[in-house]
């Protein structure tokens, strides 16, 4: 079982999030006071944290898996795009994760496997989010005389979720094709 403690912090504006390594805190913004008409934000809102524990958990398996490989990466960055509903409560439909990844020796099919493993099999966030989100992600490779793949779409066989209205192909994308 996994425990957070998130703390109203009044006089800032903020809450904060303990979890179990003590001393370290996440930042999340509150709602503003009503005598606070434009106040800047305080921290994450709930729903970056989430994009946010979705991309550092599939990182952190991508990096585990490529050091057990002896893989030499350099860098890695993990950008998330998430789609929600237009209405209240604003759930999210599709997260797209882009993995831009940099290192000696590196193969964009054996990119494409690591990522495709951290996020079918061990990332529990994208795993719960997959219940209802459509999952996709794209790898980039970056040689390290900075030439780069682009962004290269991974196969990831997760359960079909069905996209928002607003993010399915229109006739005339299709027609492109």
């Amino acid at each position: 079982m996994r425990t957070v403690k998130v703390s109203w912090d009044k006089e800032a504006g903020r809450f904060t999030a303990l979890g179990r390594h003590r001393g370290q805190q996440i930042v999340i913004n509150a709602p503003a006071a009503p005598s606070e008409k434009h106040r800047a934000p305080t921290g994450f809102s709930a729903t970056e944290l989430l994009l946010a524990g979705a991309g550092s958990c599939a990182a952190w398996d991508v990096v585990e898996i490529l050091r057990k490989r002896r893989a030499d990466v350099t860098d890695l960055d993990v950008e998330v795009e998430g789609h929600q509903d237009a209405d209240p409560p604003w759930t999210y439909r599709a997260v797209v994760l882009h993995f831009r990844v940099s290192g000696i020796g590196l193969k964009v099919p054996v990119l494409a496997r690591v990522v495709r493993l951290s996020i079918v099999r061990y990332c529990s966030v994208i795993t719960t989010l997959a219940g209802v989100a459509a999952i996709s992600a794209t790898i980039e490779l970056v040689e390290p005389d900075g030439l780069s793949t682009g962004r290269v779409p991974i196969e990831l066989a997760l359960p079909a979720v069905p996209l928002p209205p607003a993010l399915e192909p229109t006739a005339d994308e299709d027609e492109d094709e």
